[in-house]
Order: structure tokens, then C-alpha cells, then sequence
């Protein structure tokens, strides 16, 4: 619902005129409560839709981390796997009856290449390894979840509050308090999605 149409409503409750007299004077008091009540719940409905943006922004921001750092992983993980293989293969071919320094030159390059897998399997101080890159990943998964879990709160909310609207403007054309009751009953549950989404969105799985 746009900021205008619920401004429209909150105009048509308070300047709404029922029959001449003491009803007339009833009517008007109601629609100005009921219009008090629209803005309130345009308000809240305003706010959490900018949390549920919000959140929906963190999600596909945490998402594309994640996917970066995987492809990360699998890219050192193809590495580590040649460095290993290489080495094992140039370990296999080694001739017996090479000279003494051709023989260190033929293992100091295996070791390398085994130092450059392990380099590739966990690097602790650039957090670049592949047990490092997985754990990272895993972290930007958790906060898309999280986000997208608050982002469903902030849906739900928001159409309770949207619903609690048309209600609300419905009750100033019937005069029917009930309408306005079950307005105000929507606003409170649109509230505590809301509440929801900020504080605990994993609190409650829909």
C-alpha cells in the first residue's frame, strides 16, 4: 500500500459526516479515533517495510558473498588437487640412479609442491585457505538465513498491517466498530512480526 492511499484514507475517516444531531456528533468523534488509528498503522506498516528492505538487501548481499567465497574454495581445492597429484606422480617417476644433486633437486621440488598443496588446504594468516574460505562461507551463509528469515517477518507484518487498513477505512463507510476492533487486532499482530523480524526472525518458522 502507497504512503498516499493511506494518506487518502486517513482524510476520507476524518472528514466523514453521518446524519444531523447527536449521532452526527458520535460519528464524527469515531472517525477521527478510527483516523488516528490509519495513521498509526500507515506509520507502522512505513517502518517495516523499510526493515523488511533492508533485510532483504543484507540477504542477497550476504548471498553473494557466500557464492564468491565458494567458488574461492573450489578454485583452491582444484589447485591443492594438481599440487598433490603432481607431487605423488613426480615421486612415482623418480629414477633410482640419479646423481646425488639432481636426486635433492627432484624431492626439494616435490616438497614444495606438497608445501603449496598444504598452503591451499589452510592458511591461517590471510584466512584464504580452504578450511578458512569454508568457514567464512558458511558465516555468509548464517546471515543470509538470518536476513531472509527477518525479511519474512517483515512481509507478514506488513500485510497484516495493510489488511488492518482496508479495515479501517472500511469501518469509517459501515460505521461498524467491529471492523475498526479487528484494525486495530491486525496492527498488534503486524507489530510483533515486526518486533519479530528485528529481535528474533528465527523465533518462529512459517
Amino acid at each position: 500500500m502507497e504512503a498516499h492511499e493511506a494518506h487518502e484514507k486517513i482524510h476520507e475517516a476524518a472528514h466523514s459526516h453521518g446524519d444531523h444531531g447527536s449521532d452526527h456528533h458520535e460519528k464524527v468523534s469515531r472517525n477521527r479515533r478510527i483516523a488516528v488509528l490509519i495513521s498509526v498503522l500507515a506509520a507502522l506498516l512505513a517502518i517495516i517495510e523499510m526493515g523488511g528492505k533492508g533485510a532483504q538487501n543484507t540477504s542477497l548481499a550476504a548471498n553473494i558473498e557466500a557464492a564468491n567465497l565458494w567458488s574461492f574454495f573450489q578454485a583452491k581445492t582444484i589447485r591443492m588437487t594438481t599440487m598433490r597429484t603432481a607431487a605423488d606422480s613426480l615421486e612415482t617417476m623418480q629414477p633410482g640412479d640419479l646423481p646425488p644433486e639432481k636426486a635433492a633437486a627432484w624431492a626439494k621440488r616435490m616438497t614444495d609442491w606438497r608445501s603449496a598443496a598444504a598452503r591451499y588446504d589452510t592458511e591461517p594468516d590471510t584466512g584464504e585457505g580452504r578450511k578458512e574460505l569454508a568457514a567464512r562461507a558458511k558465516q555468509a551463509e548464517a546471515r543470509r538465513d538470518h536476513a531472509m528469515a527477518a525479511y519474512h517477518m517483515f512481509e507478514y507484518g506488513a500485510a497484516a498491517l495493510q489488511i488492518g487498513i482496508v479495515l479501517a477505512s472500511a469501518a469509517v463507510v459501515t460505521g461498524m466498530v467491529a471492523l475498526a476492533l479487528a484494525a486495530g487486532g491486525l496492527g498488534a499482530v503486524g507489530l510483533a512480526f515486526g518486533l519479530l523480524g528485528w529481535f528474533a526472525p528465527t523465533l518462529v518458522h512459517l
